[in-house]
């Protein structure tokens, strides 16, 4: 069994960790670095869609990064207790007919003891935006910990 350092219980300087490392990986775009992060038998709900084990994440995340194109993420942590996280996070993309969009959502992840997540449950809502209204340019600067606005 591998570990996903930092492992639970988590602390204030290790929630933040998990939840930039998670940023930084999501924003590589590649299902199988990715989906290394769960657990084999892990759950999720994300918006509508029920998903169970990795493989069914990889497939996921493979469709998601069809569709959502220039894909780039940012996640601040909410709150943390014990082996359970909450996030925020908005990424902006943009669709085949090059309408861009901006994703706000809210997550609840549930960590195992080797640090790998378990279940994670996602709220998301689309808003269309102009070009000119991106505001998310690629993946966080090096030691950039500025949060991001509510709208």
């Amino acid at each position: 069994m591998s570990q996903r350092p930092p492992l639970p219980p988590f602390t204030l300087e290790t929630a933040r960790h998990k939840v930039l490392a998670a940023e930084a990986a999501w924003n590589t775009r590649d299902p199988d670095r990715v989906v290394l992060a769960y657990t084999e038998d892990t759950q999720w709900r994300n918006r509508s869609e029920f998903l169970s084990g990795r493989e069914e994440v990889r497939a996921f995340l493979v469709r998601k990064w069809e569709k959502e194109l220039a894909y780039v993420l940012r996640k601040d942590l909410w709150t943390f207790a014990g082996d359970r996280i909450a996030v925020r996070f908005q990424y902006e993309w943009h669709d085949a007919s090059g309408q861009w969009w901006r994703s706000y959502g809210n997550e609840n992840w549930e960590f195992d003891e080797d640090g790998l997540m378990r279940r994670r449950e996602a709220s998301i809502n689309d808003v269309a935006i102009a070009a000119t209204e991106r505001r998310i340019d690629g993946p966080r600067a090096e030691g950039d910990g500025s949060g991001i606005p509510l709208q």
